[in-house]
């Protein structure tokens, strides 16, 4: 009996060794990790098609772009383009509609998206009133502009304000205001494309910012109240703090969309009156597309990544977008 329990502790000594084997088959070696070998490999079958598509469609139009940033490159004849170096780049520098297309940008930058951040704070703040009445309804409401495509929204105000037929210039008229350009007016349009962009916007970072206040835990506050905090005092010390990386996330991405801002200067004033809402987005498509000068166009769009990128980076750094698990 001894015997035959020792050829037994034997016999699953030799099992036990032998699934060990298959198990180290199964897996792989990668940066020092383990790695199971048919998990990965259908990990990899469902990213290689994304993969595929973001090199042909997003890659290798960058590195084209890049290469043709530093060439003459004519649409109608890009076999015949020739380097010339940094003349691209000299040019962009000395050209007056540029940084026409550029400081009207940062106007839209510096105060559409504070404006929109705060707008979609507030509105997040009070739809997380627990109390609140219908508060389905009016988080539907405020979020069903950003339902509408912007081609349609450009659309929409521009019928509104339209000087003769205008639903708006016909009320201001009615009251004693008297009809305003709006879009017609140098000084007016970049003002309404900024409130056009807000109001079309605000609901989607209303959401996100909703969603955060979602995830505070109610004994935070009810701790405070008993403390005698103040609800500023909460606001500043508990939600702010709380809502940090989601508030980062927000303002980067609010901030990339306005540097890109194309659309509603396309639609409701071509970039005018007197290139008073150019855009460097659109400039750049102009350039491309319209008076067909590749090069040209691919130069100041490397010049306008590289800015974005600085911005965009020194924001996240400096609000802390770094550290997610804070709050």
């Amino acid at each position: 009996m001894v015997f035959s329990k020792k050829i037994g502790d034997v016999s699953e000594a030799r099992k036990r060794r032998l699934l060990k084997r298959k198990d180290k088959k199964a897996y792989f070696k990668l940066f020092g990790k383990s790695y199971n070998k048919s998990e990965s490999a259908i990990g990899i079958a469902f990213i290689t098609p994304a993969v595929i598509l973001g090199i042909i469609f997003t890659i290798l139009p960058m590195v084209i772009s890049l290469a043709y940033a530093f060439t003459d490159a004519y649409m109608l004849d890009l076999s015949e383009a020739k380097w010339n170096n940094f003349e691209n780049f000299i040019r962009l520098f000395s050209d007056p509609v540029l940084w026409k297309a550029f400081g009207n940008t940062m106007i839209f930058v510096v105060v559409a998206v504070p404006v929109q951040l705060g707008i979609a704070l507030g509105l997040a703040l009070i739809l997380n009133i627990k109390t609140l009445r219908c508060n389905t309804f009016f988080r539907w409401a405020f979020f069903c502009p950003v339902m509408l495509s912007l081609a349609v929204t450009s659309m929409l105000w521009m019928n509104l304000m339209d000087y003769n037929d205008g639903l708006i210039n016909s009320i201001l008229e009615s009251i004693g205001l008297g009809r305003q350009l709006f879009l017609r007016s140098e000084d007016q349009a970049l003002g309404v494309i900024i409130f056009v962009s807000v109001w079309q916007g605000a609901g989607y970072q209303m959401l996100i910012f909703l969603s955060g206040l979602k995830n505070i835990p109610p004994e935070l506050y009810e701790a405070a109240s008993m403390d005698g905090a103040t609800k500023a005092r909460q606001f500043w010390s508990i939600t702010l703090p709380s809502i940090k990386p989601t508030f980062s996330y927000v303002m980067v991405t609010t901030l990339i969309g306005a540097f890109r801002l194309i659309t509603q200067p396309m639609i409701m004033t071509g970039g005018g009156p007197l290139d008073s809402t150019m855009t460097m987005s659109y400039y750049i498509y102009l350039q491309g597309v319209e008076y067909w000068d590749v090069g040209y166009s691919s130069a100041i769009a490397l010049f306008y990544t590289i800015i974005m990128s600085v911005v965009a980076l020194t924001l996240r750094k400096v609000t802390g977008g770094d550290n997610t698990g804070e709050g």
